[in-house]
């Protein structure tokens, strides 16, 4: 189904049209109806010969209800631009076409309407020649014109006919598998309760399923859908929808929120977006500028922050940043107007880079304008590289949403460049959807600062094995989430080595000078002549202290079963092979057994038993031991 969206100068006709192309009249107020005069959006739908449904949104003329009016053209595919041909280009015919061509609207049929009011041909080619030269720098510069009299039917054939053709060939609306609707009206039935329309986007809605409403967050459920007073199951992108809505009241909702899966859109206050000033414009855009925002189908006032220049003249583009006042929902690719509150004249418009870019940036900034730039006018894979490159990390369903590619479009350009090292990815799951991308640059930098942070720590504390995990996350920087893959990538690449709760660069080794050598001697010797009941660990903190100690447990001259009970490595290895060798003969082996053995107290039995079992070479059985 495709949407076709009217424009034009107010009472040249365009509420008049539809109701002669469809039978309905779109004006459905009373007020509009009294003054002939389209306040709000008109919906209508048609079928046309080649069984296609459309779908006709019919915005208002009047310059005051301009904002009315850019609420219902945003989501069309083509636009219908109305021309009166007794009274040919008027003020708000140059100002709809101006923001046509700033939504980059590129499909449309001019349709010259009261003809029954022009006999003579020679004026209907004199007001023909006025519109071929104000379409001509616009993006309706090759569309048709077609004359006709919504009163008489003349010529409303051939404009069927020439829609047919327009609408041939406009690709589907991209679905990726998020959808979202921009509100752009909101109403009550009685017996159904709370029902919103607006023309859905980016993915399919279903009956019975959960949704938000954005940016407030309200949690809803879609009780029914309709298009064009057809009941269905599930919406597509592109089709118009009225959505029946529980848990959701009237007053929760208004025009220019966004109904939404929970989750898939973050309400925004700052964007990064490309602009053009209206080459006739008289009024420059200058940096922290006023303006107001129209995108979906909402507005809100925004302060501009223009990036590169000082101020904007009639006709020239720039990048801006957006700092709205209410939180908007978008996303790349969305087409925006921007106007003056006071005098309320347009601006410019243009297209949403970034819907969230987290942070503000410098004015003059060399690089990120170049990043901007690869971001407007580059390759898809330019497009993900500079995502990921100011995003730092991300996942593929990320990448997919601010880039506005499809999900396996965005799979396959990753995977790319994962061969050509582009990116790099952290994790053990072998679905690329789970892992996390991150850019080369941040990974060079993490890497090197992981080492830098390793090498400072054991020289600060020559005699601890390692850095605790916690104590080096911390030094990162980085969710717990992302130190962990970035730890075990560093292991992978032998970078560094992770035990317990403890990490050390690989090659680290804790050696004692030779003053502390001389002082641990005597103990070293106490160990040696009593290798199975030696001193324990309040003995040593006495004689050495607790640095010393350490430096002896990371230099792995002694091995701590427990927290009290410490044996040099060469006893640990003779009892383990005494234990080893004794339940192989006989099946088992008791405490008392291994104690009367080794000459030893309970408490030296019982701590070294317990930490066979917990390192898993024996197990508990009552009250004897089996090899696990």
């Amino acid at each position: 189904m495709h949407i076709l969206g009217t424009a034009g100068h107010v009472d040249h006709g365009k509420s008049t049209l539809i109701a002669a192309l469809t039978g309905t009249n779109p004006d459905r107020l009373k007020e509009e109806k009294a003054r002939e005069m389209t306040i709000e959006l008109g919906f209508a739908s048609m079928t046309l010969s080649s069984g296609e449904e459309v779908g006709i949104i019919d915005v208002p003329g009047h310059r005051d209800f301009i904002g009315n009016m850019l609420a219902g053209i945003g989501g069309i595919d083509a636009v219908l631009l109305v021309i009166a041909a007794d009274e040919g280009v008027s003020a708000q015919t140059r100002e709809h076409l101006a923001i046509v061509d700033l939504l980059d609207i590129r499909r449309g049929v001019i349709v010259l309407t009261k003809t029954d009011l022009v006999p003579e041909p020679e004026w209907l080619e004199m007001v023909e020649m006025d519109i071929r030269e104000l379409v001509q720098p616009t993006s309706l510069a090759d569309a048709p014109i077609v004359a006709v009299s919504a009163r008489t039917g003349s010529g409303i054939p051939e404009l069927l006919d020439q829609i047919q053709q327009t609408l041939q060939g406009i690709p589907p609306r991209k679905n990726l598998g998020k959808p979202r609707l921009p509100v752009d009206r909101v109403f009550t039935l009685t017996g159904f309760g709370t029902v919103v329309t607006g023309t859905l986007l980016d993915g399919s809605f279903k009956v019975g399923e959960e949704i938000v409403c954005l940016p407030g967050g309200k949690i809803g459920r879609i009780r029914g859908l309709q298009n064009h007073h057809h009941k269905l199951q599930k919406i597509d992108p592109g089709f118009r929808a009225a959505v029946n809505l529980t848990n959701l009241n009237h007053q929760d909702i208004e025009r220019g929120d966004v109904i939404a899966y929970p989750g898939d859109y973050k309400p925004t206050t700052l964007l990064d977006v490309h602009f053009r000033l209206l080459k006739d414009s008289p009024y420059p855009l200058k940096h922290n500028l006023e303006v107001k925002l129209f995108i979906g189908s909402g507005e809100t006032t925004a302060r501009v922050r223009l990036l590169g220049s000082q101020s904007l003249k009639s006709g020239e583009d720039a990048f801006l940043q957006l700092r709205t006042d209410h939180p908007v929902v978008a996303s790349k690719g969305d087409r925006f107007i921007l106007r003056l509150p006071s005098p309320s004249e347009t601006l410019g418009g243009g297209v949403v880079l970034d819907p969230d870019p987290g942070q503000t940036y410098k004015r003059f900034q060399t690089d990120n304008l170049e990043r901007l730039g690869k971001m407007f006018s580059g390759s898809d894979i330019d497009l993900l590289r500079q995502i990921l490159e100011n995003q730092k990390t991300a996942n593929l369903a990320t990448l997919a949403q601010k880039s506005a590619l499809p999900l396996e479009e965005t799979r396959e350009i990753v995977s790319q460049m994962l061969q050509q090292g582009q990116v790099i990815s952290l994790g053990k799951n072998k679905d690329l959807g789970k892992l996390t991308l991150i850019h080369p640059l941040y990974w060079q930098s993490l890497r090197q600062k992981g080492l830098e942070s390793l090498q400072v720590f054991h020289k600060s504390y020559p005699y601890k094995a390692g850095i605790p995990r916690e104590v080096f996350r911390s030094a990162l920087g980085l969710s717990q989430m992302l130190f962990d893959q970035v730890v075990d990538r560093l292991t992978e690449d032998d970078l560094l080595v992770q035990k317990g709760s403890l990490i050390w660069a690989t090659g680290h080794k804790v050696v004692l000078s030779a003053e502390d050598e001389a002082r641990v001697a005597p103990i070293l010797a106490q160990f040696q002549a009593h290798p199975f009941s030696p001193p324990d660990v309040n003995q040593l903190l006495v004689e050495i202290g607790s640095d010393l100690l350490e430096g002896l447990l990371s230099s792995e001259k002694l091995v701590a079963v427990s927290d009290r009970v410490l044996f040099t490595p060469g006893a640990l290895s003779q009892m383990r092979e005494w234990v080893q060798e004794t339940i192989n003969n006989k099946g088992d082996l008791s405490l008392a057994e291994f104690r009367d053995h080794f000459e030893t107290s309970r408490k030296y039995a019982t701590a070294l038993l317990e930490y066979f079992d917990s390192t898993g070479f024996t197990y508990r059985k009552g009250d004897v031991r089996g090899l696990r």
